[in-house]
């Protein structure tokens, strides 16, 4: 408490606070802001779809995307065409080459990045259109108006949505330049964290959870939370030495460092394409109508891929094949973030070595066998952390209540890690503006005080 009123005494940090609230204030108002063409008291009585990657996209639009709103699509397809380009700076030399040009090249990335963002924009916001359009709610009311053509609804939601997405962007961007956290970070986390009193407030209203099962569920909840910490400040440090210098007339041994590789260096990632992958049938099923289901190959392969569905806690076929995408995309996206050649080199140039290892292949082979030892429970343990919610409601027998689903499904592991290790990165940026200003004793009119 006392850190929270340290924050609002200091002028700086206090605006920096109070102008990443704002922000977010916008955007959760900007969140019932509805589509034009779109009845918003038919939207009010809509059943949200299940079974499709529609629920994905709507826990991190903050809900926005079952309203209708401008901000439907939320930030995500800027972090889409963030991941993109990074995957491309691998594997397309010319964008390698700019991304080793220092900030003029990652600034030109990041001009890609939002050219990516409008594109995708565009295309996802045509699906979530369509859908809407032939959607109607419990009443049997179509969501659209009937005072608006169906092609001028097209294109003026296309705009709508567009421009809904590079808002948040530019919002996102301005909270990471003058606000404090990650702005893009913090959206998705205000928007995960403005579902859960709803949520809660309709398990609290459900007659068929007893008091006793809402309060391990809480305890199952902090014990999750607990576990998505460890994994987040995980590490293993690997020592290094550099060779002596001189500093002044005196040949002095350089101080050791070491590089902390984290425990978990691909973070919600393998989770997120993982899912869309395992989504990807009930999405095609779904835009494919009375054709798929007349195959049944695709009812079998609905049965066993479809989180939403009574018989999903039987199905051990789920289970492995999560665990298995989560773990190849965990080593996937480790290789594309660390590169052992790269960090081999340049130790290599800057007289850095790891003790008992000799410079170049031989620290290349140790740092790749130090990934590959580390990586693996890492990604066993963010599985366990994604199912668990399932294995929870599993073995209180609350899996037919749909209330507790969604609850499971919206603050499984992909949002509980985002949600802590958001806070996580918020504390840390504002544990180090109070530290700053405790050493602002050191400094008078940008001198440092000592003896004359």
């Amino acid at each position: 408490m006392s850190t929270l009123l340290t924050i609002f005494t200091i002028p700086d940090l206090r605006r920096k606070v109070l102008f990443t609230i704002g922000l977010l204030v916008i955007y959760r108002l900007g969140s019932f802001i509805t589509i034009p063409g779109v009845n918003p008291v038919a939207v009010a009585h809509s059943r949200p779809p299940g079974q499709s990657f529609l629920d994905v996209v709507n826990v991190f639009s903050g809900g926005a995307l079952f309203k209708l709103s401008i901000f439907s699509l939320g930030i995500m397809p800027y972090i889409s065409a963030s991941i993109i380009m990074n995957l491309l700076t691998v594997v397309a030399p010319p964008l390698a080459r700019l991304q080793r040009e220092g900030e003029e090249g990652r600034r030109k990335i990041n001009q890609y990045t939002r050219y990516g963002t409008i594109v995708l924009c565009a295309v996802q916001s045509v699906f979530i259109l369509v859908w809407a359009a032939e959607q109607k709610n419990r009443l049997n009311q179509p969501l659209i108006s009937n005072a608006v053509s169906i092609e001028w609804f097209y294109v003026i939601g296309i705009f709508a949505i567009t421009t809904g997405t590079i808002l948040l962007m530019w919002m996102g961007e301005q909270i990471t330049e003058r606000g404090i956290g990650n702005g893009v970070s913090l959206i998705i986390f205000a928007g995960i964290i403005a579902q859960l009193p709803g949520m809660l407030w309709q398990m609290a209203r459900d007659r068929d959870v007893d008091t006793f099962d809402i309060i391990v569920l809480w305890i199952m909840f902090l014990l999750l939370i607990a576990a998505s910490v460890m994994l987040t400040q995980g590490v293993r440090k690997v020592p290094l030495q550099y060779g002596k210098k001189m500093q002044g007339n005196r040949m002095v041994q350089a101080r050791s460092q070491s590089i902390p590789f984290k425990l978990n260096s691909a973070s919600v990632m393998p989770i997120i394409f993982a899912s869309s992958l395992l989504l990807l049938p009930q999405t095609v099923a779904g835009m494919m109508g009375d054709t798929a289901q007349a195959w049944p190959g695709w009812r079998i392969l609905q049965e066993w891929l479809n989180p939403f569905a009574p018989q999903f806690y039987k199905q051990i076929p789920y289970y492995v094949i999560y665990t298995l995408l989560i773990i190849f995309f965990s080593y996937f996206y480790t290789a594309i973030q660390i590169n052992p050649q790269d960090l081999a080199e340049n130790l290599k140039k800057y007289g850095g070595f790891i003790p008992g290892i000799r410079p170049g292949s031989h620290t290349k082979e140790y740092i790749e066998n130090t990934l590959n030892r580390i990586t693996l429970p890492g990604a066993i343990f963010l599985s366990g952390l994604a199912l668990a919610p399932y294995f929870i409601i599993n073995a209180m027998g609350l899996k037919a209540n749909q209330n507790i689903q969604g609850l499971a499904y919206t603050f499984g592991g992909t949002s509980l890690l985002i949600i802590v290790g958001v806070a996580l990165d918020t504390l840390k940026q504002v544990e180090s503006q109070l530290l700053m200003r405790n050493y602002d004793g050191f400094m008078k009119k940008g001198r440092i005080k000592g003896r004359s």
